[in-house]
């Protein structure tokens, strides 16, 4: 159903203005194979409601934020199940120290596999059962980081209760503590880890001691672990395969790092952004984009050729721009376009990546409200689905067009797979399988 309803004049503007988790037949990270939040092979379906394209719909047993990612015939996601009675929040987190703390209960934190095919459930596996050390923000969850996959384990990560390496039969190999984690204002955790060849990574920014730490994806031998000068944040890091060495890139508050992968050895630094950072970032040959808001707003394009040292007002900032920014939702690049929200509200601003050149900004994405899932796209089409249960599919480019507004009647913080010619949509109650028939 194309439709004049997404931007005036095409934009309705508010002012004027293969292999591991990079095989691209897969969803194996929770930005895609790219970590752009691209399906290179995908073409999923346009159009869907409750009674039109599921293939299928299936209750999950527990809460979680986190999103799904699918290999060869399989998802894998993350759940917190509530059990026990509540219980006020542990020692060192305030009651009333921020309006949304809730109190908490004993938790089974548990990996599923699904079935592509039919949803049936085809293993579940409870890592660990415990009452988690701090509360949590009520928009959240205990499940919040998304799993990774390299097709021969999957890698589990559950902030302050643990990250664990699972067989493709929901075995445990191995598992590491890196003990508790304490947010700011007890919002809970939920920065993903990211995998390159045999190198696990994870990111560990809070209010305490902060670092970085790189794992042996086989065995759980640490590799290396740097100490980090951050604040609380919630961005994943993301890892630069098109450079040499291969780095790996985290936004945070007081710097933008960038890590040799192999070793650890921190190779640039960049501020800029502003503190609470949750978006992750995006990159392409020879330049990375990162974004934040909340006391200030700003999105970087940083140029990798010659990136050494401190970048800060330097010339390797290729563009900033100061308006509009993402908070939540993470980048989507797309084509030499970057598209992003502001904040987390139905506005978007698309930008040309090497440049900054806007293409369009803030155009309102009419049926849309707030949103907490990253945008995905394949097939020319980008994917924007509301907490509400709205989705919005638009063509991508410089000229979009609205091609449908889709409703399921679930609430969805967590982004969308897309593999083949299907979307995985996990919402608070259910998981959805949006196929056409035969698909």
């Amino acid at each position: 159903m194309k439709g004049s309803w997404f931007f005036a004049a095409t934009l309705v503007p508010l002012y004027a203005a293969a292999e591991g988790s990079n095989d691209e037949r897969y969803w194996a990270q929770w930005r895609g194979p790219l970590d752009t939040g691209v399906a290179t092979k995908a073409d999923p379906p346009v159009e869907w409601s409750e009674s039109r394209n599921i293939k299928w719909k299936v209750s999950l047993p527990g809460k979680g934020h986190s999103s799904p990612v699918v290999w060869a015939d399989r998802i894998y996601l993350t759940a917190a199940i509530a059990h026990g009675t509540p219980v006020p929040p542990p020692a060192g987190v305030r009651p009333g120290a921020h309006d949304n703390i809730l109190k908490v209960r004993q938790m089974k934190f548990v990996v599923l596999a699904i079935n592509r095919s039919n949803g049936k459930i085809a293993w579940q596996k409870t890592v660990r059962d415990s009452i988690p050390h701090e509360s949590r923000h009520d928009t959240g969850s205990y499940a919040s980081a998304s799993p990774i996959t390299d097709g021969e384990r999957i890698y589990a990560f559950f902030g302050s209760n643990g990250i664990f390496a699972l067989d493709l039969k929901g075995n445990v190999l191995w598992e590491k503590d890196l003990g508790d984690m304490h947010t700011k204002h007890g919002h809970g955790e939920g920065a993903s880890p990211a995998l390159h060849g045999d190198t696990l990574v994870v990111n560990w920014d809070h209010e305490g001691p902060s670092f970085i730490v790189a794992f042996d994806t086989k065995t759980g031998a640490q590799r290396w672990r740097r100490d980090r000068d951050e604040p609380t944040s919630w961005s994943s890091p993301h890892i630069l395969t098109h450079t040499d060495p291969v780095q790996v890139v985290v936004s945070a508050a007081n710097r933008i790092r960038s890590y040799d992968l192999a070793n650890g050895n921190l190779l640039w630094e960049c501020g800029g952004l502003s503190h609470n950072v949750v978006a992750g970032p995006v990159s392409q040959e020879g330049l990375v984009i990162c974004g934040s808001s909340y006391e200030k707003q700003a999105i970087l394009g940083i140029r990798l050729d010659g990136a050494a040292g401190d970048l800060t007002g330097g010339g390797n900032v290729s563009w900033i721009k100061r308006r509009d920014t993402p908070y939540v939702p993470s980048l989507l690049l797309y084509d030499g376009l970057v598209y992003y929200h502001r904040h987390y509200q139905g506005a978007l601003t698309c930008r040309k990546a090497i440049t900054g050149e806007p293409v369009y900004e803030r155009a309102r994405l009419t049926g849309i409200g707030n949103v907490y899932a990253s945008p995905v796209a394949a097939a020319g089409r980008i994917y924007i689905t509301s907490l509400d249960g709205q989705t919005l599919v638009f063509s991508s480019g410089e000229k979009p067009e609205a091609l449908s507004l889709n409703k399921l009647d679930d609430s969805f913080s967590a982004s969308a797979a897309l593999v083949e010619g299907a979307i995985i949509l996990r919402g608070d109650k259910s998981v959805y399988c949006i196929a056409e028939k035969g698909k």
